[in-house]
């Protein structure tokens, strides 16, 4: 009984000695894919920093190759769903034509902080917090105007900014463009319905979307149908490791990937059953003194690309052009990046000519 006691005690010697050995590995590896990912361009700029943002403690981050190339500010999807922790991995592919600019919104990614939670999110503090980033971005890179690019949440959230100051944005770029929530999700429930025809499985998920509050239920069910029938952001798989993408992150530490998993979502799901959110609806409101591009996926059912090219015909702006990217869902900057990075490429030569 000792002899198989001692055996034991040294299994587990050397079992804690192979695993601290390759979380030793794992944590050089990173180390070192993280200082090449830090590495600042020769001519251009790699920062980031907090700010204070209309009384909250807001994360920014500018990557460029070029001080000298237009600057463009992503505005990432939900609301409330940064995503800090990869997205650098394809923002980085514009860097050579435009500064690129990524901004965690309020309480959410790096800017979450239990401390900062407090006050509901309205349409006005939003806006607030818009208006103060771009002329932060404006007054810190010494430009005059940028080009927004907003995906999902980002980019009704960007359509409102650009037609409430017109004077700080030369161009507006969307992306799974969104219109109306309400509606959306109604066209989105009429879809499902098609697909779930004959499916046990499937009609029961699409009985979860009953009525009009958004829950994490709903979203749960909903998320679980794109998937089933193929319309969800990764249908395709992404083009590039997202998983390599997170470990060499060169923005995140240990801790604030562990801050993720504090993260409170509530404050955005009470935004997003609220009369606040429902004033970002772009009905009826379609004219815009900057030129208006779309890139959307005709596979996209989470904001629905039928509504944004419904929308898109209605648009009045100086100049318009949208690009359906055939066989994309809603992921298309994880799915398609190199293909996406090409027209945004076109744009800023567009925007330049």
């Amino acid at each position: 009984m000792k002899r198989l006691f001692r055996l034991l005690l040294k299994i587990l010697k050397w079992a804690g000695i192979v695993l601290l050995g390759i979380l030793v590995i794992f944590l050089i590896v990173r180390f070192i894919g993280k200082r090449i990912n830090s590495k600042t361009p020769d001519g251009g700029i790699n920062e980031t920093f907090y700010a204070d943002i209309n009384g909250t403690q807001q994360w920014i981050s500018i990557y460029g190759q070029n001080t000298d190339n237009p600057v463009l500010l992503y505005l990432h999807g939900g609301p409330g769903e940064a995503t800090s922790f990869f997205d650098y991995a394809f923002t980085r592919k514009w860097s050579d034509v435009y500064t690129v600019v990524t901004w965690d919104q309020r309480n959410c990614g790096k800017s979450f902080s239990k401390d900062q939670c407090d006050d509901p999110l309205t349409y006005d503090i939003l806006m607030k917090d818009g208006e103060e980033v771009t002329k932060l971005i404006l007054q810190h890179l010494n430009k005059e105007k940028l080009t927004i690019l907003g995906h999902s949440w980002g980019s009704i959230y960007g359509c409102n900014l650009v037609m409430a100051h017109p004077e700080y944005y030369d161009a507006y770029i969307g992306t799974g463009q969104l219109i109306d929530f309400r509606k959306n999700e109604e066209a989105f429930k009429k879809e499902a319905a098609k697909w779930t025809e004959g499916d046990k499985e499937g009609l029961a998920l699409l009985g979860k979307l009953q009525g009009d509050e958004f829950t994490m239920e709903y979203a749960q069910a909903r998320n679980a149908l794109m998937k089933r029938y193929g319309y969800d952001m990764l249908a395709d798989g992404a083009d590039y490791s997202i998983g390599a993408a997170v470990i060499f992150n060169p923005y995140y530490s240990i801790g604030d990937f562990a801050k993720m998993l504090t993260y409170d979502f509530t404050p955005y799901l009470n935004f997003i059953n609220s009369d606040e959110f429902a004033r970002f609806s772009l009905t009826g409101r379609n004219h815009y003194e900057v030129p208006f591009y779309n890139i959307n996926g005709d596979k996209d059912y989470q904001t629905n690309h039928i509504l944004a090219e419904e929308y898109f015909e209605t648009v009045e702006a100086p100049y318009k052009k949208l690009y359906i990217m055939k066989g994309s869902t809603h992921g298309l900057l994880e799915t398609r990046s190199g293909e996406f990075s090409d027209i945004i490429h076109e744009i800023a030569s567009d925007t330049r000519s």
